[in-house]
């Protein structure tokens, strides 16, 4: 069998999503003996909210384990021999799982350490002036989604300019990341949104 059977292309998609279906942050939670993130903050089941009630160690340990599972089926689909559309898709279906878990009852979290780790795979040197951006706002502001958000929407115009074959990865993720976001938009528009 090819390596660029659909075949292959499908059963790496079902897998990213799979993979991006476990979320990390709740078993990193029972590990650590910390109520269930989705009952903190915004109820993400991110590494936001693991800070908030575990501090550093279990968010670092949650954001890696989301990164990865982002990372990992985009270096499959790579050493497959996939095209760099093909790969877009597989990182698109880690980050989907992370956002709709079929785990979970499809109700998941925002996909930003996922798409982080897609992004890594795939683009590199975007997405890591994107993770200081997102850095350099939170350091300011000290509010995750905002600095989220502006990191987000920055990708596609970073990418254009360095890595543009990716461009409408980056779009399509600007686009999922900001409407899962919207509940916060609402908030920091109102005063209301919790900082770090």
């Amino acid at each position: 069998m090819a390596l660029s059977d659909p075949v292959i292309v499908v059963l790496l998609c079902v897998a990213a999503y799979l993979a991006g279906s476990v979320l990390f942050a709740l078993p990193i939670c029972h590990l650590w003996g910390l109520p269930d993130p989705r009952s903190q903050g915004s109820g993400n089941p991110g590494a936001t909210n693991v800070y908030r009630t575990g501090g550093w160690l279990p968010a670092l340990i949650t954001l890696a384990l989301d990164a990865a599972k982002g990372w990992l089926p985009v270096w499959f689909a790579h050493s497959a021999g996939l095209s760099a559309l093909l790969q877009a898709i597989v990182a698109l279906c880690a980050v989907t799982g992370h956002m709709i878990p079929a785990f979970y009852r499809f109700k998941g979290g925002k996909g930003v350490a996922t798409a982080l780790g897609a992004g890594l795979a795939l683009a590199p040197v975007t997405t890591l002036a994107m993770a200081a951006l997102w850095a350099l706002v939170l350091w300011r502001w000290k509010i995750s989604a905002l600095a989220s958000v502006i990191a987000i929407i920055s990708g596609p115009a970073i990418n254009a300019l360095i890595e543009p074959e990716h461009l409408p990865l980056f779009g399509l993720l600007a686009i999922l990341i900001v409407v899962r976001h919207r509940n916060n938009l609402i908030r920091m528009a109102q005063g209301r949104e919790i900082g770090l």
